[in-house]
Order: C-alpha cells, then sequence, then structure tokens
C-alpha cells in the first residue's frame, strides 16, 4: 500500500510488541488485541481476529481507516471484534498513537473481582496516576466504545481495567503502551501479595507514596517551605 510509507514499519513495530507480550505471559491464546497509527494519521493497523499474538504476520495484520473502512489484506481475516473501541480511542485522543490490549492474569483476576487496582508504587504513581475500573456493558457484554470511551476522554488516564476483561494501556509508540501493559499486570501481582502479607499479619492499612519522583517529592517540600 504505497500510500502508507511507513507501513512495513509499523507492522513490524506491532509484531515485535505482540510477541513481546506474549513471551512475557501477559496474553495467551488469540485473545487481546494491539494496534497503532500510521504517520497519515487517518489509519491505522490492527491484529485480526482469531490469530494469537504469537501469530501476527505484515500477511494478515489488518489495515483499517478511522471511518472504519477495511482494507484488502493478503489474509481474508477480519480485524479484531474490539476495533469499534481502538477507532473511537484514535479519533477523541489526538495524543494516542497505540494501542495494547490484553487478558493478563493477575489484573483481570482484580477486574473480575470488581476491585480496581490501586496504584500503590512510585512507578505506578509517576506513569499510570490511576487506573479506572471500568464496568461490563449494560447487557452484562464486554465493553465496547460506550463505555471505554468516556473513561479516556480524560487526557490525563493512559490506563484502565475492563471487568471480567482485561486492560488497556495507550500511549505515543507501541513500546509505550506496552509498558504500561506491563506496569498494570506488575502492580495487580504487587498489590496481591501487599493485600495478603497484610492481611496474614494482621494489617488494615498501608503507607501510600504520594509523589513518583524524589524531583515531585523535593518540589512540594520547597514549595511548602516557601508558602
Amino acid at each position: 500500500m504505497s500510500e502508507f510509507p511507513d507501513l512495513s514499519e509499523v507492522m513490524d513495530a506491532l509484531i515485535a510488541t505482540a510477541k513481546r507480550c506474549f513471551v512475557a505471559d501477559l496474553q495467551t491464546n488469540a485473545g487481546g488485541n494491539l494496534s497503532a497509527r500510521l504517520a497519515r494519521r487517518d489509519a491505522i493497523v490492527i491484529k485480526p481476529s482469531g490469530a494469537g499474538f504469537n501469530e501476527c504476520t505484515q500477511e494478515n495484520l489488518q489495515v483499517v481507516m478511522l471511518d472504519g473502512t477495511i482494507l484488502p489484506s493478503e489474509v481474508a481475516l477480519k480485524p479484531s471484534k474490539d476495533l469499534d473501541f481502538h477507532l473511537d480511542l484514535y479519533r477523541i485522543r489526538d495524543d494516542i498513537n497505540a494501542i495494547v490490549h490484553c487478558h493478563s492474569p493477575w489484573a483481570t483476576g482484580y477486574a473480575s473481582a470488581g476491585i480496581e487496582i490501586p496504584c500503590l508504587t512510585v512507578q505506578t504513581i509517576e506513569k499510570i496516576g490511576r487506573m479506572p475500573l471500568i464496568p461490563l456493558s449494560a447487557n452484562g457484554g464486554p465493553q465496547t466504545e460506550v463505555e471505554i470511551s468516556p473513561v479516556f476522554r480524560d487526557p490525563s488516564i493512559r490506563a484502565a481495567v475492563l471487568a471480567n476483561h482485561g486492560t488497556i494501556g495507550v500511549g505515543s509508540s507501541l513500546m509505550a503502551a506496552q509498558y504500561l501493559a506491563e506496569i498494570i499486570e506488575e502492580t495487580a501481582h504487587i498489590a496481591y501479595v501487599r493485600d495478603t502479607l497484610m492481611a496474614a499479619h494482621g494489617k488494615t492499612s498501608a503507607d501510600l507514596p504520594q509523589y513518583g519522583t524524589a524531583a515531585e517529592a523535593r518540589a512540594s517540600v520547597s514549595s511548602t517551605a516557601k508558602a
């Protein structure tokens, strides 16, 4: 597709990100999906439905215009069934160039329990801030753009957890979105260990960081002193 000069490069980046997700056990089987915006800004590359993260190839990846038009591909597959929420996020957030959605087990465990994953490490405070828990659709089905887009209209939201479903990380690049997917899963694991240890030792509360970096903490102290 000569009209997309960066297509091969973006496809290669998406394939590498998908394999990294698979190797890190963030996504197995054919679930989850990921996409990236092309340089023209009016089209994306997205994983096909029915293909696993480890099976993504330049031949089966799908190119879709932001208006929903699906362009012909070498392999006759459909784009991910979550295409609509991907397209909508790109439409409403110009800063989003990539989306990684996976069913990572620790985070999805929290999501299935109806518990928002707390940002309890300095890294999550700095990199994410908050991971809202988005409930199932009104009819009890998987979340669509109806439930997801209103949350991401807030430009400060970079990650979210879908009840009984999985996680979403968005970013300026595939690697940025992938890092968030990894941080979400890591934080869910840490939170479970923390809560288990607290329960075993009879603790009901624990300190949480207020700042994500030492520079932010120093700046706050300095600002308070001057006031």
